[in-house]
């Protein structure tokens, strides 16, 4: 028996769909049927740079769907069972993995997606194939029982989601604290307001490309306090003059307590950096290839923290499934496109070029 998937080639920058067999569970895996599966921004720059370390293979790390097959070995995890899949692969372990820090794991991968480091992988080899598929097979463990209140569109995106809850954390807020969110009209930056008022924060300052976009995505905030940042409203020489520090000190000319970073290049990092206020720290989660313009001195002057944190860990997603599950969060109004996995080539297409606005995105085989 065969089913559709979208595979990734050697040599190949593109998606092709392509029909393959089903996965069979092995003795400690459980195969999911995929009822939904999302889309990640920043996928088809890790194809181009060769960060896919197992080629052919089919992408898509986020996925929910229900339980297909278990293996004979799996307990806890019933045919017919709502769940979601849980990408990070890890020793499970070592130092990091058993202190809540298991994106630095030198096994560190996810399914569907990335391999980052260079140690022997064994859990990637088995488990490099995604779930922008009909089908997914996963080790048991990293399977997560869906409450009867999460959609399965939701659940794709819960790895998003506890994306922002580990940035978050890593920010170490005050109660009250004012915070910069930067391409705040994306997937990271739509996730941040909806979170923000669970972690205390009583006031965002919202750094977008478009007034319009940045208009659209305010209500999100709730009781949040909001001003926006449009960088096509700076002066053209922003980038070079400083423009965008100025304008948010004249927000918050005490500073803000803390930046959450999603720009993938570009000065922004710098300048918003540059808006703290004594003791405040830049949390960056874009992966900007732009050198950092302020000189250490000025991180030492101004006890300034810089800190990169790169995925979420298990606690981070049971987080988010605690306050979706108790109805305290909702984030459905966040999905605004949604596809069949036969025109996911057109959805890549769309979600690369942005030339409408889309927050969250899933594919629906």
């Amino acid at each position: 028996m065969t089913m559709l998937a979208a595979r990734a080639h050697q040599d190949s920058n593109s998606l092709t769909l392509e029909q393959i067999p089903i996965p069979e569970p092995r003795p400690l895996d459980v195969v999911i049927k995929v009822v939904s599966a999302g889309l990640a921004p920043g996928m088809m720059n890790l194809l181009k740079m060769g960060a896919f370390k197992h080629l052919p293979t089919t992408l898509g790390h986020e996925a929910a769907g229900i339980v297909a097959a278990v293996g004979d070995q799996v307990v806890g995890v019933t045919v017919g069972d709502r769940v979601r899949m849980h990408p990070n692969l890890n020793c499970r372990n070592c130092d990091y993995c058993r202190t809540d820090r298991d994106m630095m794991c030198a096994q560190q991968a996810m399914i569907g997606h990335a391999g980052f480091g260079g140690a022997p992988m064994p859990l990637y080899e088995r488990y490099h194939d995604g779930a922008l598929a009909e089908y997914v097979r996963v080790p048991h463990w990293l399977i997560d029982q869906l409450p009867a209140n999460i959609s399965f569109d939701v659940a794709a995106k819960v790895h998003d989601l506890a994306n922002v809850v580990r940035i978050l954390k890593c920010a170490q807020l005050p109660l009250g604290a004012t915070v910069v969110a930067t391409a705040a009209t994306g997937t990271m930056g739509t996730a941040t307001i909806k979170l923000a008022e669970h972690f205390g924060i009583s006031r965002l300052l919202l750094v977008g490309r478009s007034a319009e976009r940045l208009e659209a995505v305010t209500p999100l905030a709730g009781r949040v306090e909001v001003d926006t940042v449009a960088l096509d409203q700076l002066p053209e020489d922003w980038e070079t003059s400083g423009g965008l520090t100025r304008r948010l000190r004249e927000l918050a000319p005490e500073g803000v307590h803390a930046v959450l970073d999603y720009i993938p290049t570009g000065a922004a990092t710098s300048q918003t950096m540059a808006a703290l206020r004594t003791g405040g720290v830049l949390a960056h989660m874009g992966g900007n290839t732009t050198p950092l313009a302020l000189p250490p001195i000025a991180l030492m002057i101004n006890c300034w923290r810089f800190v990169g944190t790169r995925a979420c860990t298990r606690s981070d997603t049971e987080h988010v499934l605690t306050l979706l599950g108790s109805g305290a969060l909702t984030v459905d109004e966040l999905i605004t496109q949604r596809y069949p996995l036969a025109n996911v080539e057109t959805a890549v297409e769309a979600m690369v070029n942005r030339k409408e606005p889309m927050w969250m995105t899933v594919v629906n085989p």
